[in-house]
This record gives structure tokens, sequence and C-alpha cells, in this order.
């Protein structure tokens, strides 16, 4: 069991070997934070982004809740919840909650980490450890893979917890606040100051150095998501540093990549946002002006399909179909109806689709659509609406059957 040492310093790493990944980290993140997009977005990313954290930080500790459970956990009273596992996830929400809403200029001080370890452990973990309390004499914990001792009880585990509060202020800044954060993760970690929720302290306390760099409220990235997938490599790389007598540069390495990784990761999504957006304002631009009335009934069943399509990634044909198939009520032969729909749009490009291994179809708006339609083209592919009931592409469906139109759709990707 490897013992833990007070650092010499706390901010010790190579800084050749961490100037690129560094480089890349605040690339990514001045990226995710330039990019358009509109408040609503990002609130419902938050929700899905929180829900990670969550998932993440309890997961590293071995608690693998199910969706239903971490939505009750992030919705529910603590006192509402049945087991453990998902009272620890009810404090990390109202804990990462609330460090979204502090003031940036607050400092990072001792008591401030002690509060943040309250809120982690209140309700959830306070039967057997003293929210906000360092472990006292002769109460020690040993943690990681492979095994590792925090600092001794009492005396020891006071004096480390107070270096590191003196190094963040007068120490850390000096260094990129990237650096600060991992920094501050490591240290914290390899102390263990409390009895238990160190590792979920560890990971809000980071997530709130890194609000000062602008990744908070509506930009907030889950790290500890990105440190649940990475599981393993998170682990050596905390005991690579340990081993090298607390060099930082294993972690840096790590965390600078994760942190990349996950702003990249939102960065996409919210870019896929903007492409929705402007997919509807194209599509109702140009469908609303379509001449006939016939023409615009049909174009109405089609705007329809687009706007289911655009609420997801990807749909089987079937599932479309079942959500279609009130609009093709009252006509003659629906599922051609349907089938001719879908021509139309594949030939204006505005969907593609395939056929899957299993034999089943999947279909998907193009969002590049916007940027390659023209109003000539659009217009003049519209003058064929409605196609013949053969088509190049899909063969004609002689079944009302849902079924069998998902087995006779071919592809035309």
């Amino acid at each position: 069991m490897t013992k833990y040492t007070i650092p010499d310093s706390w901010t010790k790493y190579n800084p050749q070997k961490v100037e690129e990944p560094l480089i890349r980290a605040r690339a990514a993140i001045m990226s995710l934070t330039q990019i358009p997009y509109q408040r609503s977005w990002t609130d419902q990313l938050q929700v899905v982004q929180l829900k990670r954290e969550v998932a993440g930080t309890s997961r590293i500790e071995g608690a693998d809740l199910t969706d239903r459970e971490l939505d009750a956990a992030m919705t529910e009273n603590v006192e509402q919840l049945q087991t453990r596992s998902q009272r620890q996830a009810a404090a990390a929400v109202r804990t990462y909650r609330w460090i979204a809403a502090l003031p940036t200029d607050r400092p990072i001080s001792c008591d401030l980490i002690k509060e943040v370890h309250r809120m982690i452990v209140a309700g959830a973990d306070d039967d057997h450890c003293e929210p906000g309390h360092l472990r006292g004499r002769d109460i020690n914990v040993t943690f990681g893979s492979p095994p590792h001792r925090g600092a001794e009880g009492g005396a020891e585990c006071e004096l480390a917890f107070q270096g590191l509060c003196q190094a963040i202020e007068r120490d850390f800044p000096a260094h990129n606040s990237l650096v600060q954060a991992l920094a501050l993760h490591y240290h914290f970690a390899a102390i263990h100051p409390f009895l238990d929720g160190n590792g979920r302290t560890a990971r809000a306390v980071e997530a709130l150095m890194l609000q000062r760099v602008g990744l908070k409220d509506i930009l907030f990235i889950a790290m500890s998501n990105y440190y649940y997938e990475e599981k393993p490599a998170y682990l050596q790389a905390l005991a690579e540093v340990r081993a090298g007598g607390h060099d930082l540069t294993p972690f840096l390495l790590f965390g600078l990549k994760g942190i990349e990784t996950q702003c990249t990761r939102l960065f996409a999504e919210i870019r896929k946002n903007v492409q929705r957006a402007l997919f509807r304002n194209v599509m109702f631009d140009l469908f609303k002006r379509l001449p006939s009335k016939r023409k615009r009934v049909i174009a109405e069943r089609q705007v329809t399909i687009l706007k289911l399509l655009l609420g997801v990634d990807t749909m089987f044909y079937g599932d479309l179909w079942a959500r279609m198939q009130s609009s093709y009520t009252g006509l003659r032969k629906p599922v051609n109806a349907f089938v001719r729909d879908i021509q139309n749009l594949h030939g204006l490009k505005a969907i593609a689709f395939r056929k899957l291994a299993d034999d089943k179809h999947e279909v998907w708006a193009r969002l590049e659509w916007p940027t390659e339609i023209t109003e000539t083209e659009f217009f003049k592919r519209a003058k064929e609406m409605p196609k013949a009931k053969t088509s190049e592409f899909l063969p004609q469906v002689r079944s009302h059957s849902c079924q069998r139109l998902s087995r006779l759709l071919d592809t035309g990707d």
C-alpha cells in the first residue's frame, strides 16, 4: 500500500509535455463559448449534461443507477428516495446546481471546500460521515487500485488540507486555470481528507474551478462522465502521479484530453441544434410558398414528416409510419401516399435512408440540406409532386401493413 506524503510542490509538472494538450483544450473551450445558440437549446442540453455528470460520479463509486433512478434523484426530495445510491445522486444534483449559482469571485478556500463536502454527503452519508469535518486521529482511509492510503487522520490530514488551500491561494494563480482545476482534483483526492465522499467532492470542486473559464451554467461539461467512461485510465493517471512524487503531468495530460473531448461533444450537440433551426427556417419558408392548394396539402404532410425527423437522429420506417398514420386518414391508399411523400422528400435531398443488417430501414433528416437547396431547384422538383405510383428507388407498396412497408422499402441513399 502506498502511503501519502505531503508534496514539496503543489504545482509540479512538465510544462513542455502539457503545452500542446493545454492549447487543444483551450481551443475547444473557445469554440464552445463562441458558437451562437438559443438559451432554450442549452437549457435542455444542461439537464442532459447534469444527468451525465451525476451518473458518472455515482458510477465511479460503484453505483450503476438506471435512468429511472437517476430521473427520480434529479426530481424528488432526498426523503422520498429508497437507496443510498439514489440519495447520493440527489445530493450531487443539489451540489452541482448550487455550484452553478455561486458568484465567480468567491475565493476557493478551505471553508468553501468543506461546504461542498457538506452538501455532497448531507442526507446520503451523514449517518457515518460528519459533513465538512476532516478525519480525526486514527481515522484513516484506503482507496484506489493499487491501494493508496490518504493522509494520516488527525495532524497530517489537517496539515495537508491547509497546505492545499494555501497553495490554491498562493501558488495556483501562476498557472493556467485548467491546470489549477485538475491539480486541485488530484491533490484533494490524494489527501482524501474526509471519511467518505472524497471522490465526489474532488470532482465537484474541479467543476467549480472550471466555471472560472466559462464552463458554468449554460455551458457546463460533464467531466465525471468522461472519468467514468475512462475509469481504468482515470485511476491509473491518479496512481502514476502519486507514484511519481506528485508530478501532475500524467493526470494533466489525461484531464486536458477529457476537457477537450467533453467540450467537443457539447459543441457538436449545440451545432446540431443550430443546423436543425436553420433546417426548420428553410423548410417553412419554401414549403409554404407552394402555389396550388393540393401541393400545399401534400407539403403539410411532408413538413410533419420532417418535423418528426428533426426531433431525433434517426427513425425506423415503421415508427415513422406509426407516428404519421393519422395524417393519411381518409386517403384511398394511405401507405402509397406515405411512400410518395418519402420519395418526394428524398428527391429534394431533404432526407436520407438506409437498410440495416437486420432488414430494418431507417430514415433521417439531412441537416446539410438548407445549405445545398436553392429556390430554383426546390420549385422545379416541387412541380413533380405527387410523383407516379412507381419510383426509381422505392418499390410500389401493395399492402397497407406497416410491417410489410418496413420490409418492402429499399435503400436509396
